[in-house]
């Protein structure tokens, strides 16, 4: 009688392992997920300018053009215009008006630059 109770509590441990086992997901020794390409995972950028136009979720930057550093004048490329869209995500350092100078980090994410923050220098 005791044997039989002995066996029967190895066979039911034994049948707890198993269920237990199943449970487990299958160990994969190579990664089956693709890996994050550069379109998948946006990398930020900075750029500067001056605010040239402000609407209700977007604001254009003038960037580039000449720029005096004391007495020089340093000519950097023709001045180019960009336009950054603002969410509930965008963080603004300051107020967003015309000819305020304003450093922005952003992101392009479907052909369009979403302002992830903004600094206005007063």
């Amino acid at each position: 009688m005791k044997n039989t109770f002995r066996l029967s509590l190895a066979i039911l441990a034994g049948a707890i392992l198993v269920v237990a086992a199943w449970g487990l997901p299958p160990a994969t020794h190579g990664s089956t997920q693709p890996a994050l390409t550069a379109e998948q995972t946006p990398a930020t950028q900075s750029v500067s300018g001056k605010i040239a136009s402000v609407a209700k979720d977007s604001f254009t930057l003038t960037v580039g053009g000449s720029q005096t550093a004391g007495q020089h004048l340093t000519q950097q490329a023709e001045p180019k215009t960009m336009t950054f869209m603002v969410d509930k995500n965008t963080a603004i350092e300051g107020k967003l008006k015309v000819n305020a100078n304003a450093e922005v980090t952003y992101r392009e994410e479907g052909g369009k630059n979403i302002a992830v923050s903004v600094h206005v220098a007063s």
